[in-house]
């Protein structure tokens, strides 16, 4: 008799459907691990074919189980088997036969058994069907011949091992010829277990195909998802997708974008006329290059018509189109045509890049395995990895566009190259980055043949910091007209960027603009040839660096005040550097990789070129940039070298004058005679005399002694005149009636420009006129 409760409960295919305390306490296995799992897998690892002889059963360890099992059907009228556990004398002869025919026969795997030689004893119908055969004919045949692997020796070295050794294995991938209908690969899971008395082979086989497909078609979507659109380059976010494609989805990629795309134009509509022209952007192939490419990376020509491609962006309909000698398009592209028979590409399968009716481009994906060819599921695929790429390129596409205009911004905004003045010459460098941004330089003449340089930086890239740029650089000129001294000119300047970043901050709130905080940095020096000094002040900038013609490189010590656009921080302050004529000043933008300190790197690219100073100023600046590594693109590089050279000493004329009345005529006279000398005109020179005369007369009765008068010829005629005297002077626009208060007015109107300039001596009223 039986037990009253089976073991196991088992359909006509070998499904467990019920699962019992005392077979999990067997088999260690839960109800939830072993219900709609095959029952022969899980109870036994060999399989005796003796007729009569036990099955050997093992538990999940592998482990042998002393246990001899019956298997009855069941009476309720269903197709359904009890497994007992049969106790001592009740055990049927061929009982254990009749548990494997019933496994054999109703699984729906495939099995096989096959003898020490691997020649087929027995086959289920799944087999058959799995093999394209039929019992009759796959009895007494070698297995290989009946299942057809790919690799036949290596599918029967494997499985002779397991004959020899004794040893099972299990879930082994491996690929089968196609069988009887489309010509398509074909995978499957295979396991085999030793038949110990019998020395043969259980072979149990599961089609894995579609499994495989599913699952490279998953991990083409995921890889794309990952990988593409980490970039907002149009060219890398297509070197992504391939990358992504190969070798997994295909073993050829190709990535066309419209060249207007490549720009951060907008994409035309489709359908894609014939004449616009794509850009080869990405190209990939698993396994050697050789002469696969119809066209290198970078090649821009048009698609030919009529082929596969244009009809894809015509209709934007993706395609699968199977290759051989026979198809005819391809006499309509022989580059193309030339490629595919090199690279044995077998199947084609293109998709377009488009987004909202617009097309940025078109993808190819070709196979050259034989039979792994595209299915309807591919190209589902295909069109969602083209939407996803599409996307990312239109992203890339915008910010391209944006960067453009900043960097087109960027340069309208920069100054032409300075003219060489009299006492200094210059040589800019500008290495732009791809994103455009808001570094900057200046070049102001002053008064007394000196000359203002600066250069700052505004923190970010984009529209957003060219545009603070350019009001920095307005605000600048306005205050270098002023003539102040490089600290205070920074305090004002700094003033105006908090004032421009309360503007910001009181943008809309959906203005992401506001977000971001408004910093800049600046330095600014006056240079003056006739005192061989440069007067300069930092805020949040590096120091410029001061080559002197011995061949000596240093940095200045500049006191470093805080960015532009902070409301603390310590007051700017000045420093004043030598500088011989012959020297060379270097400002450079932060992301001019140059290092300062006493550790400094003597290989540093600057500091090599600049220790030899005798070459033309325009060579010392191609050595620099030939000198740079890895700074294209990535960020804003700028450099402005100014040398300086020694100001004519017969153009320039100091008189020191007594603190009396005569003061103005003996000043008159000398200031007609000096003018006379440099060939002056009368008419300038008569100018020229009335504003010494007012200006020294104001010195007299609102200034202090001493008094000394200068005449500067340069491309100007400058007229200085210095006093001990604090008082600020200042504009007045006398009555008819007044007396006095016109000597101001009356050297504004002769002159072009005029000013006034504060030291620790007094000051400097100074004119400048222009000469003919």
């Amino acid at each position: 008799m039986t037990a009253a409760a089976p073991l196991m409960v088992v359909d006509g295919a070998g499904v467990v459907l019920r699962w019992s305390r005392r077979a999990g306490e067997i088999w260690l296995r839960s109800d939830s691990e072993a219900v709609g799992r095959t029952a022969l897998a899980m109870v036994t690892r060999d399989l005796a074919d003796t007729g009569s002889g036990p099955l050997a059963i093992h538990d999940v360890d592998g482990n042998p189980v002393d246990l001899r099992i019956q298997v009855v059907p069941l009476s309720d009228g269903a197709v359904a088997w009890g497994v007992f556990e049969a106790g001592p004398g009740i055990a049927r002869p061929g009982m254990p036969t009749a548990v494997f025919d019933i496994l054999h026969a109703n699984t729906h795997e495939a099995f096989l058994v096959l003898d020490p030689a691997l020649r087929v004893l027995s086959v289920n119908e799944a087999a058959c069907a799995l093999c394209g055969t039929t019992a009759d004919a796959a009895l007494d045949r070698p297995v290989a011949e009946v299942c057809r692997p790919a690799r036949p020796r290596e599918f029967e070295d494997l499985l002779r091992t397991v004959v020899t050794d004794g040893t099972s294995f299990t879930d082994r991938t491996v690929q089968l010829d196609p069988a009887d209908g489309p010509p398509r690969e074909r995978f499957v899971n295979v396991s085999a277990f030793p038949l110990r008395d019998a020395r043969g082979v259980v072979v149990s086989m599961t089609d894995i195909t579609q499994s495989l497909r599913s699952k490279r078609r998953l991990d083409a979507l995921g890889s794309v998802r990952e990988r593409v659109g980490r970039s907002l380059d149009v060219v890398t976010t297509c070197q992504e997708l391939v990358e992504a494609l190969v070798p997994g989805f295909a073993d050829i990629a190709v990535v066309e974008v419209v060249d207007a795309v490549v720009r951060g134009e907008d994409p035309p509509l489709s359908p894609l006329g014939r004449d616009i022209p794509l850009r080869r952007a990405a190209f990939r192939i698993e396994g050697p290059v050789s002469r696969a490419q119809a066209h290198p990376v970078g090649d821009v020509r048009a698609v030919p018509s009529p082929t596969p491609y244009s009809q894809v962006l015509s209709d934007l309909r993706p395609r699968a189109v199977t290759l051989d000698s026979a198809t005819p398009w391809l006499d309509a592209d022989p580059e193309r045509a030339r490629a595919i028979r090199d690279s044995g590409a077998r199947v084609l399968l293109t998709a377009p890049l488009a987004l909202r009716g617009a097309v940025l481009g078109l993808l190819s994906l070709y196979r050259v395995r034989p039979h792994d060819a595209f299915d309807e599921n591919d190209l589902t695929v295909a069109g969602q990895l083209a939407s996803h790429t599409a996307l990312s390129l239109d992203n890339a596409r915008r910010y391209t566009r944006e960067h453009t205009i900043a960097a087109a911004l960027q340069r309208h905004l920069l100054p032409p190259e300075p003219a060489s003045r009299t006492a200094m010459e210059f040589a800019p460098l500008h290495v732009p980055s791809d994103a455009g941004a808001g570094t900057w330089y200046d070049v102001f003449g002053l008064p007394g043949a000196r000359t203002a340089l600066a250069i700052g930086e505004v923190a970010g890239t984009g529209i957003d910091a060219a545009t603070a740029m350019g009001q920095i650089r307005t605000v600048i000129h306005s205050l270098a007209a002023l003539d102040l001294d490089p600290d205070e000119l920074l305090a004002r300047l700094n003033d105006a960027v908090v004032r421009l970043a309360q503007e910001r901050a009181a943008l809309p709130s959906s203005d992401p603009l506001r977000e971001q905080p408004l910093r800049a940095g600046c330095v600014y020096a006056i240079h003056d040839p006739l005192q061989e000094t440069c007067v300069m002040a930092s805020a949040g900038h590096p120091a410029p660096l001061v080559a002197h013609p011995g061949g000596l490189v240093h940095v200045p010590q500049v006191p470093m005040g805080p960015l532009l656009g902070s409301r603390d921080g310590p007051p700017f302050a000045t420093v004043s550097v030598p500088v011989p004529d012959g020297s060379v000043l270097a400002l450079r933008t932060t992301s001019f990789p140059a290092s300062d300190g006493p550790g400094a790197d003597p290989a540093d690219p600057l500091r090599v070129a600049l220790t030899r100073l005798d070459r033309p100023l325009g060579d010392l600046r191609d050595d620099v940039l030939y000198r740079l590594r890895d700074v294209t693109g990535r960020s804003d590089v700028l450099l402005l070298l100014a040398r300086t050279r020694a100001f004519p000493p017969d153009r320039v004329a100091t008189w020191p004058l007594d603190f009396d009345p005569t003061a103005a005529a003996t000043a008159r006279r000398h200031a007609r005679d000096r003018l006379h000398g440099w060939g002056v005109s009368e008419e300038t020179a008569y100018a020229t005399e009335l504003i010494v005369s007012e200006l020294v007369t104001n010195a007299l009765r609102y200034g202090a002694a001493p008094i000394r008068l200068r005449l500067i010829k340069d491309t100007t005629l400058t007229c200085e005149v210095r006093d001990a005297g604090g008082a600020a002077p200042r504009l007045r626009h006398a009555r008819t009636a007044d007396e006095g208060g016109r000597g101001l007015f009356i050297c504004a109107q002769l002159s072009h420009n005029w000013g006034i300039r504060y030291s620790a001596r007094g000051k400097t009223i100074w004119t400048e006129q222009t000469l003919p």
